[in-house]
């Protein structure tokens, strides 16, 4: 455990050149300096034949690497016992799986926190291959008491319960001893022994039912000679009786009430804004047709007589247009009169900023949950997204769906702000937030009516972003995430009808390279999308006004295989900026974009994502690729206190005891999160769990023979400086549960964890 920790954190120091030095203690007592600096030459965006990942790790007397293998010194090494496999030593094929994992869309839990849909009926050879080396279908088991509490007892004094509606019918406990001595387990000792909700809250929502109840609890003797459990409140704390909001919970916002769920799922919720904006697409529609010279088709679309008519009529029209430019523009100018002005102006949005200081967690399915959200903005992480929400599930009350949108108090802060010479006009970092919400849909109607949901339910957003980069089969034969990149057009629609509905909330998008390996198309529509597609913007329709623009790396076929190619998001950033340079140049009004439609002043942001490790990766990037900030995914999981790296600017070689920490305070966070009871245990253990399938792969740098680490390299089997690295490093089940029991007890009989990866693909199932 943690007094078995023996060294001290090695923090580096920052070296003249800009590199770092780390003090470190070989086995041996010898003190030895390992020198991290780097020379990290400008590489050209086009020169596509050099990977940009080799490029940022070169030195001069670098010793040769073995590609996807970690560098770790050979006195760390342990000899292989001959089970090591190639997905062990390889990037594995669903390694980054946290960013969109199938079995996110499962159901896990009772409360239905993390469910979507289930993991039932036949999956075609297609998806077959596409899962080959991961864990579909996983369960999780139950975790609940032996005896079920009446919810009348929960909250009450032994002798004064509320009445139960159904009497002695009832099918749940009543005998609050019974339920206490023989209908639960113990209480635990973990975390002193103290409830986090009630350190937290002054009370605790789980009563009797809290695995800590003794902390809150106590017995007092009545006037007839009794003796009477009772429940602790901190009544200087805990808000007084009738003025307390149901939903209401310490620190946490954008809690959407079960009545506005309900209204959802009843469709009692109205949509005013969607529908005037639906109206106005429909009421502009015959209006374009005139502008551009289409007629309504009639019959099956794609006839041979019809195509041959349709090519007659574009061949007349360009001849028409050569002998009569002037009748035709006045023409246009007439037929542009004619369009309704839209509802509302993208540039009315509250201006974001992105900068060098501003390092960005990923929105993360499973993993990208409130707790871990909470404890990488405690370590540095300056913006936050919350895991992908479907939204028909949203417009449907669902409230597992509604859970993801919850933010912490943390999250509601203004983000870092230091460049206040390349901030945008009107930017007020009071206003600012860190906390943005990250959805999928398929259709501007879906899109546009989910949006105006999530403005009016969730106040505290500072931005909705649209997913266009999930690359998963369930996501993706529904139209959403990776498939929209097929279908530029649409995909403008749907982010003009989200600016539309989204009043001062700024809409941006996340997408990737394209869906086919060699085939990137990410320029051609990142030009869409900051002038607008020539019949939107000759309509009158405008640019898609979104704010900023995060590019993956990757392909959608690619999924999270191999390298990012942050050559090609660096010739994507020169797009953006010459777009820009050619904006202030142009003299054709008519094509250049409407300055209403343009959110952010104008300035379209790009963030560049993929396999950012360190912050030498970090700093590189903004100095190569020119982006203006990055997103960190899978390397927050596996150290989630690289964005302290970035902000300080060096490797940070934190003890085993320190991660332990980390921890610790999720576990705390996860229970003030999802409940500290039997099933809100059960909870935070799975989804703890699901990190530390991720953050065993972390090496210390100082056990490195080469750095800055690569984020490909798997780690062959090593022991760590002292015990507690050992078992924090190690790839078995059974020692995650061991650190899970540290602060969350025994599991319960009924649970069980399976790890995503085939590669570890035992199943865990927990004695009690």
């Amino acid at each position: 455990m943690a007094e078995a920790e023996t060294e001290k954190a090695t923090t580096g120091s920052l070296l003249s050149n800009g590199g770092v030095a780390l003090d470190t203690t070989a086995p041996n007592g010898s003190e030895e300096q390992l020198d991290t600096s780097r020379k990290v030459d400008p590489l050209s965006p086009r020169k596509r034949d050099r990977s940009y990942n080799e490029a940022t790790e070169c030195t001069e007397n670098a010793v040769k690497r073995q590609k996807g293998v970690a560098p770790i010194k050979a006195e760390y090494l342990l000899r292989s016992t001959g089970n090591w496999t190639e997905d062990e030593k390889g990037g594995v094929e669903y390694d980054d799986a946290a960013e969109a994992a199938d079995d996110r869309y499962q159901k896990i839990d009772g409360r239905g926190r993390d469910s979507r849909q289930g993991g039932k009926g036949k999956k075609d050879k297609k998806q077959q291959r596409g899962q080959k080396g991961q864990n579909t279908s996983r369960t999780f088991g139950s975790s609940h008491d032996k005896l079920q509490l009446c919810g009348t007892r929960q909250l009450s004094p032994e002798f004064s319960p509320k009445e139960c509606p159904f009497g002695s019918k009832c099918k749940f406990e009543h005998n609050l001893r019974k339920y206490l001595n023989e209908g639960r387990r113990g209480d635990l000792t973990t975390l002193d022994g103290k409830c986090p909700i009630y350190e937290a809250k002054g009370y605790c929502n789980l009563g009797w039912k809290c695995r800590f109840h003794s902390s809150h609890s106590t017995e007092r003797e009545t006037d007839d000679g009794r003796r009477e459990l009772i429940l602790l409140e901190d009544t200087e704390r805990k808000p007084a009786e009738g003025t307390q909001d149901p939903d209401y919970e310490v620190g946490v916002f954008n809690i959407v009430s079960k009545e506005a769920k309900i209204n959802l799922s009843r469709r009692r919720t109205g949509t005013p804004r969607a529908d005037a904006y639906l109206e106005w697409v429909n009421a502009n529609a015959d209006a374009e047709r005139v502008h551009f010279d289409r007629k309504p088709r009639s019959g099956a679309i794609g006839q041979p007589e019809e195509e041959l008519t349709i090519k007659k009529e574009e061949e007349e029209r360009a001849i028409k247009k050569e002998e009569e430019p002037d009748i035709k523009k006045e023409e246009d100018e007439d037929n542009r009169a004619q369009f309704v002005e839209p509802p509302f102006r993208p540039s009315e949005k509250r201006r974001i900023y992105y900068g060098p200081e501003t390092p960005i967690l990923a929105p993360l399915t499973t993993q990208g949950n409130l707790p871990f959200r909470r404890l990488c903005v405690e370590l540095g992480a300056q913006v936050t997204w919350s895991e992908m929400a479907m939204g028909l599930p949203l417009i449907q009350g669902d409230k597992g769906e509604w859970a993801l949108m919850k933010a912490h108090e943390s999250e509601i802060r203004p983000p870092k702000f230091e460049h206040k010479n390349a901030v945008v006009r009107g930017y007020d970092n009071a206003k600012d937030l860190k906390f943005g919400a990250q959805i999928a849909a398929n259709k501007p109607w879906l899109a546009t009516k989910t949006v105006e949901v999530l403005t009016s339910l969730c106040p505290q957003l500072r931005a909705i972003d649209l997913n266009c980069g999930c690359p998963i089969n369930l996501v993706c034969e529904k139209g959403c995430g990776s498939a929209l990149l097929d279908s530029n057009a649409r995909l403008e629609s749907i982010l003009r009808g989200m600016n539309y509905v989204s009043n001062e909330v700024p809409i941006t998008v996340k997408i990737r390279m394209g869906t086919k390996d060699g085939q990137p198309t990410a320029e051609k529509l990142i030009k869409r999308l900051v002038l607008g597609g020539y019949e939107a913007v000759e309509s009158g329709k405008g640019t898609a006004g979104v704010a900023a623009i995060t590019l993956h790396g990757r392909s959608k076929q690619q999924r999270y295989t191999r390298g990012a190619d942050w050559g090609y998001i660096a010739e994507c950033a020169a797009l953006i900026d010459r777009l820009k340079r050619e904006k202030s140049s142009r003299t054709d009004t008519i094509a250049e974009a409407d300055p209403r439609d343009l959110a952010n002043d104008g300035h379209v942001y790009f963030v560049g994502n993929g396999d950012c490790y360190s912050h030498v990766d970090y700093y590189n990037h903004l100095e190569n690729a020119k982006v203006d900030s990055v997103m960190v995914a899978r390397g927050a999981l596996i150290k989630p206190w690289i964005f302290e790296e970035i902000e300080k600017g060096q490797y940070l070689d934190k003890s085993a005891s320190e991660r332990l920490s980390y921890v610790e305070k999720f576990a705390k966070y996860g229970l003030q999160t999802w409940g500290s009871d039997e099933l809100g245990i059960g909870t935070t253990r799975r989804f703890l769990l699901e990190w530390l399938s991720f953050s065993h792969r972390y090496v210390p740098v100082a056990l490195l023979e080469h750095l800055p680490p690569n984020i490909q390299d798997r780690p062959p089997r090593f022991r760590g400086r002292n015990e507690l690295e050992t078992l924090m490093a190690s790839d078995n089940y059974k020692d995650w549960m061991k650190i899970s029991e540290m602060f969350l007890g025994p599991a319960t009989e009924g649970f069980k964890f399976e790890p995503k990866h085939k590669s570890n693909s035992y199943e865990i199932e927990a004695e009690g």
